[in-house]
């Protein structure tokens, strides 16, 4: 019997929302199906559909010509279903075998949970992919990207007749994208049929053999993925032309003093960190996945101790034991990984938006000031053109670009004046049109005079955006250039560098 997947007139709504408009379309096996739109378009709601953790009001899901319902993701995952979404969906306290054979625990004759055969397919599956870790190691206690890949051999296990990955690169070094590659590569000689959602263009143009568009909830537009070419898809998913988005950018280009002196930083992650940020500049940190930036701004931010070195702020010597000390001294901080540490995702936009600022709004009463609460909350929402019918809305229901422009609204409120901006990583997983206007949101902060720290994995993206970058490797920065003399070729060199060399590093 053939098999394929198939939507028919599929719809779902939630209150103020249509997010799914009589989607109808059809996947084959032996094919990967790339789901292309931005943020809000409805792909990952679609998802969520196929694998029974939503409901919809109408339409059917077909496989292989029988028509399916799914009143959990139980159901799904019984029919053959698996979905690796962004958002991980590991058990941290549980061990990486626990995890793989979540819900499907092999038992022995006696009835015992049988760990022996855990271990060897658990072991079996990561010596497949080539990864640093072991069965017993516990999840939580993982890199972001090695999490990921759990996720990953969770649903390579299950041998899943349907595999859906949602932006699953989004957290991966370049040698785990090659090997998820070639796992995809081979589930589709082995007639799985396979979908996948993805922002990076290279990744669609290199995997994908059919592309589907979403816009608005709606299936606006069909391309075959070897012959389509960006621009046009591009177009069908924001509408319009956005052309280069950095050469389009609207640059601050008048810098301040030094605003901000990291002499000599360490902690047990990086070493000798030295550097200055200008205000209003836009300073860029790059390297490879397990370099140290990210660990570089947690050091500085206080929320991991320093075991070495100096910060200045203004001129003055600072000493942050932890975030409250630095935010109020006016450092800000959107980090990576925006649902677990950047949102309380069972709040409302309100409520996300004013929890730094309670006290200011609280104006020496217990009880809070609604309608100031309110006013901060109208204005982000009008100020970064956050979608959401309503700032009651649980930021939990949003997209991630808009989850993204929530937390830039906490930190640049009228109530919260920022001297320095962190952002790790503030376009993962967000839609090319959401990314432009994030760009020159950030360039506007810098016009302001605030500055900012940007880290990004996506070389394109920090090149573009940068005034100058530090290049990082194990922990160490191996050099700086300035946006001018910066290509893809000079950051790979310095970023597998031994040398540690700072040069350019006090500001050039």
């Amino acid at each position: 019997m053939e098999k394929y997947l198939e939507f028919k007139n599929v719809k779902k709504s939630f209150p103020g929302v249509m997010a799914l408009k009589g989607v109808s379309f059809r996947a084959d096996a032996g094919r990967v199906m790339a789901l292309l739109g931005e943020n809000g378009a409805g792909k990952s709601t679609l998802l969520k559909v196929m694998s029974g953790d939503l409901q919809p009001e109408e339409g059917e899901i077909i496989i292989s010509g029988e028509s399916k319902k799914f009143a959990s993701p139980r159901d799904a995952i019984d029919t053959g279903i698996s979905v690796i979404y962004q958002e991980r969906q590991s058990v941290p306290e549980l061990s990486v075998m626990e995890n793989v054979f979540s819900g499907d625990l092999p038992l022995t004759k006696l009835g015992f949970i049988d760990k022996k055969k855990m271990r060897e397919e658990t072991q079996k599956i990561i010596d497949k992919f080539d990864l640093p870790i072991h069965p017993s190691d516990k999840v939580g206690m993982l890199s972001v990207a090695h999490q990921q890949m759990v996720e990953i051999m969770k649903s390579y296990r299950r041998n899943s007749e349907i595999i859906a990955f949602d932006e699953p690169t989004s957290s991966l070094a370049d040698h785990e994208v090659v090997k998820l590659f070639e796992l995809i590569r081979e589930l589709k000689k082995e007639g799985k049929i396979i979908l996948y959602v993805s922002h990076r263009m290279a990744e669609i143009f290199e995997i994908c053999d059919d592309i589907v568009v979403f816009k608005d909830g709606a299936h606006v537009k069909d391309f075959d993925a070897h012959s389509v070419k960006e621009d046009e898809l591009i177009s069908a998913m924001v509408g319009r032309d956005i052309g280069d988005v950095f050469s389009t950018l609207s640059r601050n280009t008048k810098f301040g003093d030094v605003l901000l002196e990291a002499k000599g930083m360490g902690s047990s992650k990086i070493h000798n960190i030295s550097f200055q940020l200008r205000a209003g500049e836009v300073i860029g940190f790059a390297g490879l996945v397990g370099a140290g930036r990210t660990e570089t701004v947690r050091a500085l931010f206080g929320a991991d101790k320093l075991t070495e070195g100096e910060i200045y702020l203004e001129g003055k010597k600072v000493i942050f034991k932890s975030p409250a000390d630095a935010i109020r001294e006016g450092i800000a901080f959107c980090p990576e990984d925006r649902k677990a540490q950047g949102l309380i995702l069972h709040s409302t936009v309100r409520e996300n938006i004013s929890v730094p600022v309670l006290k200011k709004i609280r104006g020496g009463s217990v009880f809070l000031n609604r309608a100031e609460e309110k006013k901060l909350a109208d204005t982000a929402v009008e100020k970064y053109s956050i979608k959401t019918p309503t700032i009651e809305k649980k930021c939990v229901e949003l997209s991630g670009g808009n989850q993204q422009k929530v937390i830039l609204g906490r930190w640049t409120s009228e109530k919260m004046p920022v001297k320095v901006l962190i952002l790790d990583e503030p376009t993962k997983g967000i839609d090319v049109g959401t990314k432009a206007e994030i760009y020159q949101t950030i360039c506007n902060f810098a016009k302001e005079g605030i500055g900012i720290i940007f880290i990004s994995s996506e070389l394109p993206e920090v090149l573009g955006i940068s005034d100058r970058l530090y290049v990082m490797r194990e922990g160490h920065i191996t050099g700086c250039l300035d946006r001018n003399e910066a290509t893809e070729e000079s950051i790979l060199t310095l970023a597998m560098s031994d040398t540690d060399n700072q040069n350019g590093g006090e500001g050039k």
